[in-house]
């Protein structure tokens, strides 16, 4: 039965919350029978999918993923909603496909992978009563890739080149970032606008202190080059050797760094009183 009416569509949307192209296919399945539509929906996982879609999920890990030959690898982060959940292994095989069929199957469109993994997703909310969501992916690609987890909460993963043998010095500047959160591989990186904002900042700051025109701009002048150090990987002293700057470390080691790239679970996720 394919003629549906839309009057049914929008009356099972409206009782299941799911969506209407779900909904029309449900009514087709039942041949417009909407309380048979339902009662399979419910076995579906979908209603309760549906209904859990909008809690927020701050909870959940993040993974990487590498190639054999180290040349790609992915980084994921997959939310849930307590970390009871996070910590189950039923979730932990899910999110572990997930990255490993990202990696395979060379999945970096976000929206590719969830429509991919839909249905198992919705099984696993149906058991655990919660919403789980696959939030974000990054791919990446070069000579040598290397990663560090710290307790499934911060990733990273890099590129590098010329570093055929020296995987566990990557790892420890993989672990370096994952502390200092660099946002841009060098000063030149980082974009004008970005600066000048700051600039900007500073200045109104080092004036509405009191101080003259002339001495506010060598105070901002020495603000400025703290900050742009700050958040360029290069310019940060190494954790594990505070004599050294990252760059220093590189060039020491004839290593370059072409791509980074840092998750921190639940970032930017907003959350509601």
């Amino acid at each position: 039965m394919s003629n549906i009416s839309s009057e049914l569509i929008k009356e099972l949307r409206e009782r299941t919350n799911v969506g209407i192209m779900k909904c029309k296919q449900a009514l087709i399945n039942a041949n417009g029978n909407i309380q048979l539509a339902i009662d399979n929906m419910k076995e579906n996982g979908l209603i309760k999918a549906a209904k859990k879609s909008g809690k927020i999920t701050k909870s959940g890990i993040v993974l990487t993923k590498i190639s054999p030959n180290k040349r790609n690898g992915i980084i994921l982060e997959i939310n849930c909603e307590t970390d009871f959940v996070s910590k189950n292994d039923k979730f932990n095989n899910f999110a572990n496909i997930v990255a490993a069929t990202a990696l395979e199957k060379n999945i970096s469109d976000i929206n590719v992978l969830k429509n991919h993994f839909m249905e198992k997703q919705n099984i696993l909310i149906s058991i655990f009563d919660e919403n789980i969501k696959i939030r974000r992916i990054a791919y990446i690609e070069g000579e040598m890739i290397g990663s560090y987890l710290h307790n499934q909460k911060i990733g990273v993963i890099l590129s590098t080149t010329n570093c055929n043998t020296n995987s566990q010095l990557i790892k420890h500047i993989a672990m370096h970032i994952a502390a200092n959160k660099p946002e841009y591989i060098d000063v030149h990186h980082i974009p004008t606008n970005i600066i000048e904002h700051e600039k900007n900042i500073q200045m109104n700051l080092a004036i509405q202190s009191g101080k003259t025109n002339d001495v506010a701009k060598k105070i901002v002048e020495g603000r400025i080059k703290k900050f742009v150090n700050e958040i360029s990987l290069l310019n940060q002293i190494f954790i594990m050797d505070t004599q050294k700057t990252i760059a220093n470390i590189l060039k020491n080691n004839n290593i370059n760094i072409t791509h980074f790239i840092r998750f921190e679970l639940g970032e930017g996720i907003k959350t509601t009183n």
